[in-house]
């Protein structure tokens, strides 16, 4: 049975509190920082908060009565007759005004439901859609007529109002999935915010300047053209432009007289607002400022051009100094990562609502949102727009009436075996169809060194087993703050350490002083390897990562066996940091460490503190072949040629024995997909920027170093002993001269 785990309903705000704001109708539009929400209610009460990819979001209140339409479903209204003759103001001006009043509700009640969004029933539950998803379902015309109403597009549209409404935000970063509907639904905000705005610009980009024109031309001029009179403003140029569509006053009818009793002259108001288009390049609409920028295939900008370059410039168009005032809505499927899936894999990576600066803003300043497309896949989402997760025991029935009988997943994993003989096809195809953000930058497997089948077979089982593999983040700190005594685990979920087994109680701490040097009690039972660095600061503000890994291998004490149990990718503010992390993180598991010495702070700074003899020396040199250096601290060089084939020869060894589908049909239990995705790319002639395979495969050796130590030759001395041989014929032996 699927279990989603999209959205959630969660009560961060007592009942009471909102009960009591609800009656003074206190909740304003926007974040409110007292809670920590953001409001999307326009009428000053809120009901359900629910959470979407950590994205906190107050609903508006549930109003007493909700619309039910007899088939207890979404049904989009019929305009009325008389009304649709009426192409512009112009017809309305001329319309009988004895005739007017009967539509003023009318024309009121659809205003209200494109500011306020809407409620209807929707197979027995109350279900409420924000004004432009309404817009979009009731006035946008698509490739095949009217939307049908899709629960993830609802949960789509409710994010992109918290991005609106969070001053905070520049708006959203959408990774998706083939045909999920992004371009005509925003096309259709471009539509509805142009609209109603004045003297406004509302931009348009694509991986190529004609996708762009495409969707301008196909998508937004149509979309405009079939608003009913009372939407649409004052339209300059052709009905159908290619380039600009311009919400202004043609001069031709600057001014119309309006015959009545009195003859007087009225003016004609006009929006003064465009819609266009621009080539793709990363310096378009530099200079510029925009309402809304739309960002449609962000994910397949190819060289030359640059999406994160792009994003750079057009940012500074949506704010003047540090006040935002437009919004990106940015959106997506991912090419293979050197196809421009890179970028946009960072820029939303860089989205996370979790990490936000003093600001409280992202690093990229988007917020991410993903939906499986298990969520939103055609051909498996039932009348009343829910997905059809597994195969249904009754009969359902898709919006044309066509029959489902098997569930989304079934069958998505039915293509996905299909492919499994040609790892690149089905690449392409967890990139088109992703369930996960890893199926979503899945690369291609040319470049790799490794058995990526392995590699991917561990990623997807860890992704589906997510919730039951029991991973912790977070810190290692000393005792009572005393170093150099004992070490505690504890968990906090922005913790630096991620860690899948704890030693139990009676092996932690496990440290042997001997002359004064301290050394590992825990040896026998694994080791770490460490990627370090030397510096604090660096030039580009982010630098190389700090990698520690811990893999233990076979002994006879309660640890599995030949299982990476930890792992630390993380830059602290200073280099001390770290070495305090990896120095508490070897104390706490009693187990040596083998690093590299070509940036060998870490390694003075576990000699000064007297823990020599947890860092391992060289393992394919003896003792008195070692420089002056390397007995001082120990450690690894990376310049070697041999040291470099032997790290990746460790690392392709243990794949092979303990990564992906074993014989048996279990998994192994590397649970760091991270450290799974840094092998998948892995470049052996471009070592520095695999900061975790890097220490990992140091962890490798340092548990296997037998299989590195140099043959010791030992010359012995060749005896010049002579032995007799005798003759045992007859009944005396004689000796044989």
């Amino acid at each position: 049975m699927y279990e989603q785990s999209l959205v959630k309903t969660i009560e961060p705000i007592k009942k009471t509190t909102i009960s009591r704001l609800n009656k003074s109708k206190k909740w304003k539009y926007g974040y409110d920082k007292e809670h920590d929400i953001i409001v999307i209610s326009k009428t000053g009460k809120i009901g359900e908060v629910v959470e979407i990819q950590n994205l906190r979001v107050a609903l508006p209140l549930q109003p007493k009565n909700v619309y039910l339409h007899p088939k207890n479903k979404w049904v989009k209204f019929e305009q009325p007759r008389e009304l649709q003759r009426l192409k512009n103001i112009f017809d309305w001006r001329e319309y009988p005004e004895d005739q007017k009043e009967q539509w003023f509700d009318y024309i009121d009640e659809e205003f209200k439901r494109r500011d306020e969004g809407f409620w209807f029933t929707n197979n027995g539950k109350a279900t409420w859609i924000p004004g432009t998803h309404y817009m979009y379902l009731q006035w946008s015309k698509i490739d095949v007529g009217a939307p049908d109403f899709r629960e993830a597009n609802r949960l789509f549209f409710i994010f992109w109002e918290a991005c609106k409404a969070d001053k905070r935000c520049y708006g959203m970063c959408y990774l998706k999935n083939r045909r999920s509907g992004f371009s005509f639904m925003s096309s259709a905000e471009t539509v509805n915010l142009a609209t109603l705005a004045s003297d406004s610009r509302y931009g348009i980009l694509s991986k190529s300047g004609s996708d762009a024109k495409k969707m301008f031309t196909d998508k937004v001029v149509p979309i405009s053209i079939n608003y009913p009179f009372f939407f649409k403003p004052v339209q300059d140029g052709m009905d159908r432009p290619k380039s600009e569509l311009a919400y202004r006053v043609p001069a031709s009818k600057f001014t119309r007289k309006k015959i009545t009793a009195n003859e007087k002259i009225e003016d004609i108001q006009g929006l003064d607002t465009t819609i266009d288009w621009k080539n793709t390049g990363d310096n378009s609409y530099d200079g510029e400022k925009l309402n809304l920028l739309v960002h449609d295939e962000s994910g397949k900008w190819e060289r030359p051009d640059n999406i994160l370059n792009n994003w750079r410039v057009t940012k500074t168009c949506l704010r003047l100094g540090s006040r935002i005032v437009g919004k990106c809505m940015m959106g997506s499927t991912s090419n293979a990562l050197d196809k421009g899936g890179d970028n946009f894999k960072k820029l939303y990576n860089a989205s996370d609502v979790t990490k936000r600066n003093r600001n409280g803003q992202t690093a990229s300043g988007l917020y991410s949102l993903f939906i499986p497309m298990e969520w939103n896949y055609e051909g498996f989402i039932d009348e009343h727009g829910s997905p059809v997760f597994d195969s249904p025991s009754d009969d359902v029935f898709d919006p044309q009436g066509e029959l489902i009988d098997v569930g989304v997943v079934e069958n998505w994993q039915n293509e996905a075996d299909g492919l499994k003989g040609d790892q690149d096809a089905l690449n392409e195809f967890y990139r088109q169809f992703p369930r996960t953000t890893e199926h979503a930058f899945r690369d291609e497997t040319k470049n790799s060194i490794f058995n990526l089948v392995k590699l991917y077979e561990q990623i997807d089982y860890n992704e589906e087993m997510s919730r039951t593999l029991g991973i912790t983040q977070g810190n290692f700190q000393w005792v009572n703050g005393i170093k150099d005594s004992q070490v505690i685990f504890y968990p906090d979920p922005k913790g630096r350490f991620k860690v899948s087994w704890v030693p139990p109680q009676q092996l932690q701490n496990r440290v042997v002083l001997k002359n004064g040097i301290k050394y590992p009690g825990n040896e026998h039972m694994g080791a770490f390897g460490c990627d370090s660095y030397d510096i604090s600061g660096t030039v580009d503000g982010e630098g190389s990562k700090g990698a520690l890994h811990g893999l233990t291998r076979f002994s006879m004490e309660d640890a599995p066996a030949n299982s990476f149990f930890l792992e630390y990718l993380s830059r602290p503010p200073t280099a001390e940091i770290f070495f305090e992390d990896v120095l508490m993180a070897l104390v706490f598991y009693g187990m040596p460490i083998l690093a590299e010495n070509n940036k060998p702070r870490l390694l003075y700074y576990l000699r000064r503190r007297g823990y020599r003899g947890f860092s391992m020396n060289r393992p394919d040199k003896l003792w008195n072949k070692l420089s002056v250096a390397e007995k001082e601290v120990g450690g690894i060089p990376n310049s070697s040629e041999d040291i470099k084939q032997a790290h990746a020869a460790a690392i392709e060894m243990y794949i092979q024995d303990h990564v992906g589908m074993k014989q048996d049909g279990t998994f192994g239990d590397l649970y760091f997909n991270e450290l799974l995705n840094d092998w998948s790319k892995f470049d052996i002639n471009k070592r520095t920027k695999f900061d975790a395979t890097i220490s990992s495969g140091l962890a490798i050796m340092a548990n296997n170093r037998h299989l590195y130590a140099p043959n010791s030759k030992v010359e012995k001395p060749k005896l010049n002993i002579k032995v007799s041989k005798y003759s045992n014929t007859g009944s005396n032996s004689q000796i044989i001269k």
